[in-house]
């Protein structure tokens, strides 16, 4: 995280902890908040319940809320939650928690921490996506799994350690509970106990696409020139060509098309890789990940008003690769992953926190895999270095030529964390793996 205002704040990285609260705690009956907004229907997996906050506490001598959040209460089940508000430019200096009672018992987790600061994901600015009017301020989402029954603090920080002032909190703060929805026929199976780091083989009836052994043959290119890229002859790409891992669609997770926008964007190239953690927390088994990356779907869409999706790729702890943003995985979509570095590069999140705990081997594998094979399209060396110019981010100002791996980690193009320590220190070995894998 950034150096600000912000007290010490982290995601939850281990299994979220389920603890009996005394019988006076628990809630009575079920009651479904008025200001519930169920965004689906019969005929559309998912839905969203969006929850204003309310002040807990006030500054005495300004009047402005320290403190907002949303009493203890019964609400429609949900997988998933985080907090938005209405300008996408705001930042909230303070910290979020949250609580959740596990769905058809009176067992309540104990306090989650939630990543505030989220502005580092999204579309450059600038952008029609970005400049849309529909976006705004986020935290990280976070997976509880399924919950009905939440409690949520939000807290500003103090401006001055000398003294009560507190930083606003930005306006419109509202609570998003996200229901993924059933998962599609075929979800990809467990694959790996924890600490068993095999690598799964997913369903092929949810990984339609034969690897092969080689990414480019000779009718590809053509549609990938009328498609706008990749700007690369064959020669170049053949020589760095890389076995195309399975991914499994946007089908295959359970996306539904109809909530994200019909238009597409691409990149001229793609020069780049970048790769996240989801900071969604790592209490999800690897079956439950098509439900993980729905809700994540949907909270990037409905609740902070993206186009689709931020990321190109998403990766689960157990290997599984999944297709993120439309548009084509060989094409260079354009995604909102990395603030100021979008263009010309692709974003792979691992779900999961990584801040504290170590990625399992069959998902740093994948990374590499992927990153060889996707890179290897477009003729870039795994292991080589690239240069991007930056649209703007709190890291490098707009225009600036950057020098950086061509497999980098977020926290290379913006100040953030992200993908967490443990996972970002894996990184030079898949670079050396990916480079393996286009021969180098």
């Amino acid at each position: 995280m950034r150096a600000s205002l912000v007290t010490s704040i982290g995601v939850a990285c281990t299994a979220a902890l389920v603890l009996p609260l005394s019988p006076s705690g628990a809630s009575a009956a079920p009651q479904v908040p008025q200001a519930t907004q169920n965004t689906g229907s019969a005929d559309v997996p998912g839905s969203t319940q969006s929850l204003p906050l309310s002040t807990l506490g006030s500054d005495r001598s300004s009047g402005a809320a320290t403190e907002q959040g949303v009493t203890r209460r019964d609400v429609s089940p949900f997988s998933l939650l985080g907090v938005v508000w209405d300008d996408a430019d705001a930042e909230l200096h303070g910290t979020v928690q949250v609580r959740t009672r596990t769905a058809g018992s009176p067992f309540w987790s104990d306090w989650q921490d939630l990543e505030t600061h989220n502005q580092e994901h999204g579309a450059d600015l600038g952008t029609a996506e970005r400049d849309s009017g529909h976006t705004r301020g986020s935290t990280a989402p976070l997976w509880v799994g399924g919950s009905d029954g939440v409690e949520l603090r939000v807290q500003a920080a103090e401006e001055d350690e000398n003294g009560p002032a507190y930083a606003p909190l930005p306006q419109g703060l509202r609570l998003e509970l996200i229901d993924p929805g059933n998962d599609p026929q075929g979800a990809p199976d467990e694959g790996a106990e924890p600490g068993d780091d095999s690598e799964p083989v997913p369903d092929p009836a949810i990984s339609p696409e034969d690897s092969g052994d080689w990414p480019l043959p000779e009718d590809l290119l053509p549609a990938l020139a009328r498609a706008g890229g990749p700007a690369v002859q064959p020669d170049s790409a053949r020589s760095y060509a890389a076995p195309r891992p399975r991914i499994i669609t946007r089908k295959g997770w359970g996306a539904d098309e109809r909530l994200r926008e019909k238009r597409l964007g691409y990149s001229k190239t793609l020069k780049a890789a970048f790769v996240h953690h989801s900071a969604t927390g790592n209490n999800y088994s690897c079956r439950q990940a098509p439900s993980v990356l729905r809700s994540i779907y949907r909270y990037h869409v409905k609740s902070s008003g993206w186009r689709d999706i931020g990321y190109n790729f998403a990766i689960d702890k157990c290997g599984n690769i999944y297709e993120g943003r439309a548009g084509g995985v060989t094409r260079p979509v354009l995604g909102a992953h990395t603030l100021g570095f979008n263009t010309n590069s692709v974003g792979i999140a691992v779900l999961g926190t990584y801040g504290g705990t170590n990625p399992r081997a069959a998902a740093t594998t994948a990374v590499a895999k992927l990153t060889a094979w996707k890179l290897a399209l477009h003729g870039v060396n795994a292991r080589g270095k690239v240069t991007l110019t930056s649209a703007g981010s709190g890291k490098y100002g707009k225009g600036r030529k950057v020098r950086l791996n061509a497999i980098s980690g977020h926290r290379d193009g913006f100040s953030t964390d992200c993908p967490g320590s443990r996972l970002y220190g894996k990184l030079s070995a898949v670079r050396k793996a990916a480079g393996g894998y286009q021969r180098r």
